[in-house]
């Protein structure tokens, strides 16, 4: 579980928990090169943060302007950073503040209920000796990642970029989960269109399925980019250690994203594919009714000028006129039935 602690007194915290509210504060700990992990109140972050040889991180989620307001008075930060971890962001983006450097993550998961992809926003302010998370939307928590970097010291030791390098590979893993369930509403909706066309297909929600995989790929792509930023250039708390380690990240956030590109252009593909085929069957469905129209049209005729009631008619006493006609109609339909079904119109 993740370790839910206040940034008041006990008294004010469990009111907060009477009043059925989530806590903000998920994760507040503090490490000794890698060990000694220890929960640290907000109220103490100033104090522990000067510390040497201390990392501290602290995980927050949902928070409102006060909380990240005091969060960042402990942490000693500018106006200005605050300003952008209050704000919504829409796209990944990387920004430097000297001392410290915002990386701003989007976040891709998939509902448990409906299977529909959830977006989230995700923000790491990296510091020399801290880390501070910022979690939005996001469903998933940061508690498997926390453990494992518990048990691994020496990992844990390097400090607050290799934690956020370690959060933005946890991400892609997550992106690739979502993946993998994509592709498979992909395939079917594939394959439904292949077979039956547009029959019966849910034009809604293959339109939703394309503006999906068009976000997701606003979403992803700009995090490859950040990547190699963070892997270039001299931000002030990126070790050259770590940068190597966002390099591999900005391939990996590539090939992703071409993985859901090319999600949506199959689909794409599949629609264009099923198109053709519905206009198969609309120009087989024409092709018919001319077909029978035309052998409707000669007993239609013959019936008709027959039936003008005009006296001086050929054949219209004549005893065998009734049959004689009645040949020739069932002649002429039965030629242009066979002509059109060698035609492979009917």
């Amino acid at each position: 579980m993740e370790h839910s602690l206040t940034a008041t007194p006990q008294n004010r915290d469990s009111r907060r928990q009477a009043s059925g509210e989530t806590p903000t504060l998920v994760a507040s700990r503090v490490y000794i090169k890698g060990k000694q992990a220890r929960d640290v109140p907000v109220d103490e972050l100033a104090r522990v943060a000067g510390e040497p040889d201390h990392l501290l991180w602290v995980g927050l989620k949902e928070p409102d302007a006060v909380m990240v307001g005091e969060v960042a008075r402990q942490l000693g930060l500018d106006s200005h950073v605050v300003e952008d971890l209050q704000a919504k962001h829409r796209l990944p983006k990387v920004m430097d503040y000297d001392s410290v450097v915002l990386v701003v993550a989007m976040t891709i998961e998939v509902g448990a209920s409906d299977g529909l992809p959830v977006y989230g926003e995700t923000q790491m302010l990296i510091g020399r000796n801290f880390l501070l998370t910022i979690r939005r939307g996001a469903v998933a928590p940061h508690t498997e990642l926390r453990r494992r970097l518990e048990s691994m010291p020496d990992k844990l030791a390097r400090g607050s970029d290799f934690i956020a390098a370690e959060l933005i590979d946890l991400l892609i893993d997550r992106y690739n989960v979502a993946y993998d369930v994509f592709e498979k509403a992909v395939g079917n909706m594939e394959h439904s269109l292949i077979v039956r066309g547009l029959e019966g297909l849910h034009i809604k929600r293959l339109y939703q399925m394309r503006r999906d995989f068009q976000k997701m790929h606003s979403s992803i792509a700009p995090l490859g980019e950040v990547c190699r930023r963070l892997g270039h250039l001299d931000f002030t708390p990126i070790s050259a250690a770590a940068r190597s380690h966002f390099n591999d990240l900005s391939d990996r956030v590539s090939r992703v994203d071409r993985l859901f590109d090319n999600l949506g252009s199959g689909l794409a593909f599949a629609f264009e594919a099923g198109m053709l085929i519905e206009q198969s069957k609309q120009t087989d469905t024409t092709r018919r009714l001319a077909a029978w129209a035309a052998i409707l049209a000669v007993p239609t005729a013959i019936a008709g000028i027959y039936g003008m009631n005009f006296e001086n008619i050929p054949e219209l006493k004549w005893k065998y006129g009734f049959w004689v006609i009645t040949g020739l109609m069932t002649s002429v339909c039965g030629y242009l039935y066979y002509r059109f079904r060698k035609a492979k119109w009917l």
